[in-house]
């Protein structure tokens, strides 16, 4: 068959505990976001953007509901024949299942994927960050560069560079130094988590870290240090659109935050670079005569009889009479009876908030979500204090 120039390997194991009662239930990449998308739908969006047609998606913990939700890669235009999108869990040996020691571990493991569908380059991917970015732009720099390995870099806040792997490059963007969240950053040049990598030299690194019995087997830790140390061509790939790492409820909320407004910080109806998601036929929502919605979006099949300011709603969302929701995220299929009041709160899927119900207080604020499992019902009248944590049904 023929050999492909890229394929992607698209890491979505992750547990996510920063994010509680979210992520109890499904991976962290099959968290909803925006009103009708799922975190995952930005980097496969950004493969199709990027006419990446062939992506392995790795899967490890509460695979259910993200393997459902990607089957055959048909709103991504993934659905190939040769190609296309594939979930791939952790390789089950004669003597059981294996999971995933790290992120180059993840990727060794499904080196017959890489076999399978030869490419001259991979392009290794997180499942985690709400960005668009056109990969075919990265891979055109990595080819006029002959790079071993080219990372993608974004200029963080010097606070938080202590977050991320942090590098220095020169002047012709090659890669000098890399430390994984070091405590005293060098710079506040920070890898994305997005890396292409020439295919030969990605196995033969990956088949010998598998051999080093001290390794964490992790790309930021092992890989990129170890090619840095063998002077191979290491370049940096500068971005400087929006991209959020949502891997905190107080880092999901803001990002959901940042789609209100007549300005928002990042744009999903560009018809230039859609993102596109599997959602269900529903009607068009309805604001009833004594619904008001302002400053906030939601998507189809959403009934607003109550107040929603500054806030994001999902598919199927309703809004019951005198309820009043605040600077919040409601995520699909849920209900907010009458009268409750949301301020500050993350209410995950499936969820009925009784009547009467409070959540939040005075003390409210980003760094104090108020947040509610998926699937749970509040009885009426329940008041939840600013911060605390309902999780969600098994």
């Amino acid at each position: 068959m023929k050999k492909k120039k890229c394929i992607a390997m698209l890491l979505a194991g992750g547990q996510g505990t920063r994010l509680y009662a979210l992520t109890s239930r499904v991976a962290k990449p099959a968290v909803s976001f925006g009103a009708k998308y799922r975190i995952i739908d930005f980097p496969l969006s950004n493969c199709a953007n990027s006419n990446i047609d062939t992506v392995g998606v790795l899967t490890q913990y509460q695979p259910l509901i993200l393997n459902e939700y990607i089957g055959n890669g048909e709103p991504w235009d993934l659905d190939r024949s040769y190609g296309g999108v594939h979930t791939l869990p952790p390789y089950q040996a004669k003597k059981g299942g294996e999971w995933y020691k790290g992120t180059a571990n993840a990727i060794y493991q499904n080196l017959h994927f890489l076999n399978e569908f030869d490419s001259e380059h991979v392009l290794i991917l997180s499942g985690d960050h709400i960005y668009k970015m056109d990969y075919s732009k990265m891979l055109a720099e990595h080819e006029a560069n002959n790079a071993d390995c080219t990372i993608a870099v974004i200029d963080v806040p010097n606070e938080e560079a202590s977050r991320f792997g942090i590098l220095d490059f020169a002047e012709d963007k090659r890669i000098i130094s890399f430390e994984e969240k070091p405590k005293k950053p060098k710079s506040n040049h920070a890898s994305m988590g997005i890396y292409i990598f020439k295919k030969d030299v990605l196995v033969s690194e990956l088949v010998a870290d598998e051999k080093n019995p001290d390794s964490s087997n992790d790309f930021g830790k092992n890989i990129i240090p170890t090619l840095l140390k063998k002077k191979m061509n290491v370049y940096a790939y500068g971005f400087s659109g929006y991209w959020k790492d949502v891997g905190t409820v107080t880092s999901l909320w803001e990002a959901n935050m940042d789609l209100l407004g007549e300005n928002p910080l990042i744009n999903l109806n560009d018809p230039n670079f859609k993102i596109y998601s599997r959602n269900r036929p529903l009607p068009p929502s309805h604001i009833g005569a004594s619904g008001r919605v302002l400053n906030s979006i939601m998507t189809t099949g959403c009934e607003v009889e109550g107040t929603v300011i500054n806030s994001v709603l999902g598919e199927g969302v309703v809004i019951e009479e005198g309820a009043l929701v605040k600077n919040s995220v409601v995520m699909r299929g849920t209900t907010v009876g009458k009268n409750a009041r949301l301020n500050y709160a993350m209410v995950d899927e499936h969820c009925v908030i009784g009547e009467n119900c409070i959540l939040g207080d005075e003390t409210s604020d980003k760094n104090n979500i108020t947040l509610i499992g998926g699937g749970v019902k509040l009885k009426k009248g329940v008041k939840l204090k600013a911060g605390e944590i309902v999780e969600g049904e098994e």
